[in-house]
């Protein structure tokens, strides 16, 4: 109950933080709805056929990601919070508590992104298991991806940039496996094979979060 408790803690802060400031929420939108526009006037992406269409929302969702979501524990050396983070718990814990925050918040975000990009394009859902599939594996890969690499270099110098060099190397495989479950949402439907494509997605967020605890437990301990 400890561990619990502290993890909401954590998770409790930073979305008080975020709702009376909103900093985060607005950049990442204003980010999104100017992507999505440049994409609809440069690439003329309600022209494209579908197979095209239904990847391109992971460039957005992608930089979207970067843009947000390595704050989590880079604003805390920032504003030199780091240690009082040692109040409320194990390393385990915070890291966790952390990893909710960036799960809820980038669902957010993503369901208001698929929605516009939708909208926008005039993609239909031809899997709505696959396109929920989409949503939520998708939502839990690019946390727990930034979340581990924000929390190894959240003691280093020029963070930002670190942070962007560690995460993209991790994210294509990410990428790769949501872009084809996303042609099952929207173009092929459920076939033969898709459920080793879900596998690999559950398979990939599993290994990035115990990763990310692991190393987290060392970095909180040194």
């Amino acid at each position: 109950m400890n561990w619990i408790s502290s993890a909401f803690t954590i998770f409790k802060k930073d979305a008080q933080i975020e709702l009376r400031t909103r900093y985060a929420f607005n950049m990442v939108l204003a980010f999104v709805l100017s992507s999505l526009l440049l994409i609809m006037f440069t690439l003329r992406a309600q022209e494209l056929n579908p197979t095209p269409k239904s990847g391109l929302i992971w460039i957005v969702v992608l930089f979207a990601a970067l843009s947000s979501l390595g704050r989590s524990f880079i604003s805390e050396t920032d504003k030199n919070t780091y240690n009082l983070l040692r109040i409320y718990g194990s390393g385990s814990s915070i890291f966790a508590g952390k990893l909710f925050y960036n799960l809820f918040f980038s669902l957010v975000i993503n369901i208001l992104t698929f929605g516009l990009y939708i909208f926008l394009v005039d993609l239909a859902i031809v899997s709505w298991v696959a396109f929920y599939a989409i949503i939520l594996l998708g939502t839990a890969g690019l946390s727990s991806v930034s979340t581990m690499v924000a929390a190894i270099v959240s003691q280093a110098d020029r963070k930002g940039a670190i942070f962007s060099v560690l995460s993209i190397p991790l994210f294509i495989p990410l990428i790769l496996l949501l872009t084809r479950v996303t042609k099952t949402a929207f173009v092929g439907g459920l076939k033969d094979g898709f459920t080793n494509d879900f596998a690999a997605l559950i398979g990939f967020i599993g290994v990035t979060t115990t990763a990310g605890i692991l190393l987290f437990e060392y970095i909180w301990e040194d």
